[in-house]
């Protein structure tokens, strides 16, 4: 389950904070099996807007930028996989992750009713802040909450991932103003 943890960065950025800091109060604290299904349902959001934004988008540098997110994703989704495998960690499901799949849901319909300029730009801005809640969360909540130092380096490589992302999706938007 924690294969696709990597691509989190797409579809429900304008929503995404709470969903992260929800229940993450000092006390509340996740759990090495429950930032694996953080992970991994973040990732799961992320390749399919990407996938969307390769059916729909218009502008060639969007979709490059869609591209390149799946295959950099779907890459250290193989190191992911191989982690959990190895760790015999099984993914938990909670609120943060519930959380995130419906806010993900609501965001790809919002996005399907969009064409042309008008998805891409929206896309686009998307991804900028979903990679800032996604950074902020990894830096703040995911990674000084991880246990196993093994996760702990995985997630600190995904993180300099998806500040590259950040900075990419920065420039496609700054593009299409």
């Amino acid at each position: 389950m924690f294969v696709r943890w990597s691509a989190a960065i797409v579809t429900i950025a304008l929503f995404v904070s709470p969903a992260f800091v929800q229940g993450a109060g000092a006390a509340d604290k996740p759990t090495d099996p429950q930032i694996a299904h953080i992970a991994y349902t973040a990732g799961v959001i992320d390749i399919n807007a990407a996938k969307q934004a390769l059916k729909k988008a218009k502008n060639k540098d969007v979709k490059a930028f869609a591209q390149d997110m799946v295959r950099d994703h779907e890459a250290v989704n193989k190191q992911a996989l191989a982690l959990v495998k190895k760790l015999k960690v099984t993914p938990e499901d909670n609120d943060t992750s519930r959380t995130l799949t419906k806010q993900a849901n609501d965001k790809l319909a919002e996005l399907s009713k969009l064409k042309g300029a008008d998805f891409d730009k929206a896309y686009v801005d998307n991804e900028v802040a979903y990679h800032k809640a996604v950074d902020s969360a990894l830096e703040t909540q995911l990674i000084p909450s991880a246990d196993n130092a093994e996760l702990k380096g995985l997630l600190q490589t995904g993180l300099k991932i998806f500040q590259g992302h950040e900075q990419h999706a920065e420039h496609v938007a700054a593009e299409l103003k």
